[in-house]
């Protein structure tokens, strides 16, 4: 019995990494903003979204973990099977929407970064330390030590916000004040603020290749192949966690905020204090330190598997593409995967700069876009996983299947909506 149990905790430790990549990746603006945002601003209202557009958004990301599991292939490679117009319209994709997206997230990170420090002076300039930061670190290939490092204050920070929210459950929610009204959802703004919350819940869908890449390059660094059902376990077990704070975030947002006639700052280092103090109302003012220190951790790690997906999965399509070796290796691999970090460096500066310090508008931008993209990329990840590319044994079973239409109808319906309401 003991053996069989060290057998199984010694296979899980090789496969776990992806998942892990792909939580952290998760929980930094989703959770920390978006999630958060939705309870002070509409209470428990918007709870019921954030749990069906979980579920409906499940099977998509799952498919980059199966696939990649099933062909030792990148479901990036998958794309160029449906067709090279598909190869070329997620390249175009990821390029229409990977500043945009970084920037967001850059940009809540210099937020917990200056409250942490307690920084007023470096503006701009933070996010431009940060991004150089990440930057040097994926290109001398020192991820892997800060990798496991900010899976421990990951620890820390879910420990603490299963704390907090408990502490919150008991205490109850914050007494509304006098005359209090409500925002309502089904207005032009709460129309937008619904996408932008649902853009990234659990994280973006096209991010959804990234696991596949995280997935070969586990394989590759621990010389180990899990089966299927190992694969699956760990990612399901991630993505299942991420789903659970989401619901705690909108939670604490609500029972902390929603009512109290305070409003959440659109300054990023303002916002990023009062996040922290959501910790530190329950749990006790000395948690302070300890919890600015864990989020801006986990968004720091967010911030770097970012800058780590977009470069790897746009040198894998762009070796598909361009070249007709399966494969680059070596120094070119190398060479392309530092051209785009620096490219994706520069081009989020850019649209940094261009928001000028407004939070909300940059990050409902992104949110938003992600939300359109979605619709593109749950076709594309369902059609190569159902049909003729992988054998029926290994296909979804019937309720994954079924899960996966309405999660399409449901992504694409309110993408129709939205651009109805709009225009």
């Amino acid at each position: 019995m003991v053996t069989k149990l060290n057998e199984r905790l010694s296979k899980f430790s090789k496969t776990a990494g992806p998942g892990i990549l792909f939580a952290s990746t998760a929980i930094g603006v989703s959770h920390l903003v978006q999630s958060t945002r939705a309870g002070a601003e509409f209470g428990l209202l918007l709870l019921g979204f954030v749990i069906i557009v979980s579920l409906l958004k499940y099977p998509f990301f799952e498919y980059g973990s199966r696939y990649a599991n099933i062909t030792q292939t990148s479901i990036i490679d998958g794309y160029k099977k449906l067709g090279k117009p598909v190869l070329w319209m997620y390249f175009l994709i990821t390029i229409a929407s990977m500043f945009f997206i970084t920037g967001a997230v850059g940009f809540v990170t210099a937020g917990f970064f200056e409250n942490l420090f307690g920084l007023d002076f470096l503006g701009q300039w933070t996010i431009v330390l940060l991004f150089g930061i990440c930057v040097i670190i994926l290109a001398i290939g020192k991820y892997n030590i800060l990798d496991s490092l900010i899976k421990i204050v990951a620890i820390v920070l879910l420990v603490s916000t299963v704390c907090a929210f408990l502490l919150v459950l008991w205490n109850g929610p914050v007494e509304p004040v006098k005359d209090f009204i409500p925002k309502e959802l089904w207005t032009g703004t709460g129309i937008f603020f619904l996408l932008a919350l649902m853009g990234w819940m659990p994280t973006a869908l096209d991010l959804s290749s990234w696991n596949s890449l995280w997935t070969l390059e586990r394989m590759k660094q621990t010389k180990y192949r899990p089966k299927l059902k190992e694969t699956l376990f760990e990612f399901r077990l991630a993505y299942t966690i991420t789903a659970i704070l989401a619901v705690m975030f909108v939670t604490l947002g609500s029972f902390i905020f929603f009512g109290s006639g305070k409003e959440l700052s659109n300054n990023n280092a303002d916002f990023a204090h009062m996040v922290v103090t959501l910790y530190t109302q329950t749990i006790g003012e000395w948690s302070y330190l300890i919890i600015a220190a864990a989020a801006f951790a986990v968004m720091f790690g967010t911030i770097i598997a970012v800058f780590d997906g977009y470069s790897r999965s746009l040198q894998r399509t762009v070796e598909l593409l361009f070249t007709k070796k399966e494969r680059v290796i070596g120094t070119k691999f190398r060479s392309f995967y530092i051209f785009f970090l620096f490219v994706l460096l520069m081009g989020s500066l850019i649209v940094v700069l261009q928001f000028a310090g407004n939070l909300r508008e940059i990050v409902d931008f992104a949110t938003v876009l992600s939300f359109m993209i979605a619709p593109v990329i749950a076709i594309f990840n369902f059609r190569l996983v159902t049909g003729k590319f992988l054998d029926k044994d290994v296909q979804p079973s019937i309720w994954l299947k079924v899960l996966s239409f309405a999660g399409i109808i449901f992504l694409t319906g309110f993408a129709i909506f939205f651009l109805i309401s709009r225009f």
